[in-house]
């Protein structure tokens, strides 16, 4: 459910912008790290921030409940082992760390890598890279660019 609803979201909302944008309050089935919203029920704390079609930055209120964490670890875990590959793995030392106590936190990442790519007007991330041997080579960057590897 979770990658059928990031698949519908990506190709009817975050392929259409074009002005900076916001998107808030993502659904807990797609955000497992993300805090439950304050007075929304199945929704989270969190947001992505898309300039002309690509995602800049991802934010949430960090989910610091070890049960509700290790919960949704092992829903993650089912939907990985039923071929979902973008779902998470259980991650018990996390929980552990959870069970000592997480004060209430938040953050967001705004990858370097994401913002040379907007700013070089490049939309595969190999391009942007600083290691030579995860750059693409010419012959590779030829498919990429002729639309023929999806």
């Amino acid at each position: 459910t979770a990658r059928l609803l990031d698949t519908f979201v990506g190709e009817f909302l975050e392929d259409n912008i074009t002005h900076p944008t916001f998107i808030t309050e993502h659904p807990q089935i797609m955000s497992p790290l993300a805090k439950d919203h304050r007075s929304k029920p199945h929704l989270t704390e969190r947001f992505e921030l898309f300039v002309a079609g690509r995602e800049l930055a991802n934010a949430y209120t960090e989910l610091n409940n070890p049960v509700v964490q290790y919960q949704r670890f092992l829903e993650q875990a089912r939907q990985g082992q039923e071929g979902d590959d973008e779902a998470m793995v259980m991650d018990d030392s996390f929980v552990t760390a959870l069970e000592h106590g997480l004060p209430p936190t938040g953050g967001w990442g705004l990858g370097i890598d994401r913002l040379t790519m907007f700013l070089a007007n490049k939309n595969n991330i190999k391009e942007v890279l600083l290691f030579p041997a995860m750059k693409p080579t010419d012959e590779q960057l030829k498919i990429i660019s002729s639309g023929a590897a999806r």
